[in-house]
């Protein structure tokens, strides 16, 4: 028996349905999650989600949507001023934050999306904002002599870094994102330092 929720707007439905989903799709991944599971916590039937979504891919896919933007918004704002090192760490914190106070968030964004979800989940939002990163790098080097062009493949190295290590970071919530930020972004920018303005493998055949 489903014991129906208090009637909301349509607006307060949506937000609730998407806070449920949100949940199951996390815990369940979108394979293992079901309307039926996602209808009975939020307490409404079936067609209500149908009506709103369309059906699981659709609120997944809104969910998905929702989770990249605030993601991309979030890095993208922590960046937009200081030194380059400052910028750095900070999209490193951003990120960390992130995974430590959206882990729902970050569960569904490191799942296999479904193949018809036209966001494409992670390897989308790793490519806006490494953009985004590659920007910010691309103005830097220029400034220091580098070639600018050479900014994406930086970008996305430090963006696809500290993905792994969110992942890893998740099982054990240890160290501090803090601390787990001091490491990246040192390794990061010590590297970016060192850098030498046209890298040669060390041993070439």
């Amino acid at each position: 028996m489903i014991f129906r929720a208090p009637r909301l707007s349509a607006t307060a439905r949506r937000a609730q349905l998407i806070d449920v989903g949100r949940a199951v799709f996390a815990r369940r991944g979108f394979e293992g999650a079901s309307l039926e599971e996602i209808a009975e916590k939020a307490k409404v039937s079936r067609p209500v989600l149908y009506e709103h979504f369309g059906g699981k891919e659709g609120l997944y896919a809104v969910i998905i949507d929702r989770e990249m933007e605030y993601l991309v918004r979030r890095i993208s704002e922590s960046i937009g001023g200081g030194t380059p090192r400052e910028r750095v760490e900070a999209a490193a914190f951003a990120f960390f934050s992130y995974v430590k106070d959206h882990p729902d968030g970050f569960a569904i964004l490191t799942h296999d999306a479904p193949v018809t979800t036209a966001s494409g989940g992670l390897s989308s939002l790793l490519n806006d904002v490494a953009e985004r990163v590659g920007e910010v790098f691309a103005a830097s080097f220029k400034e220091a002599g580098y070639d600018p062009k050479t900014a994406p493949i930086y970008a996305h190295a430090l963006i696809g870094m500290v993905t792994f290590v969110g992942q890893w970071w998740v099982q054990s919530h240890k160290p501090s994102v803090e601390e787990l930020t001091a490491h990246i972004s040192a390794l990061a920018w010590m590297g970016l330092r060192q850098l030498p303005k046209k890298p040669k493998r060390v041993r070439s055949k």
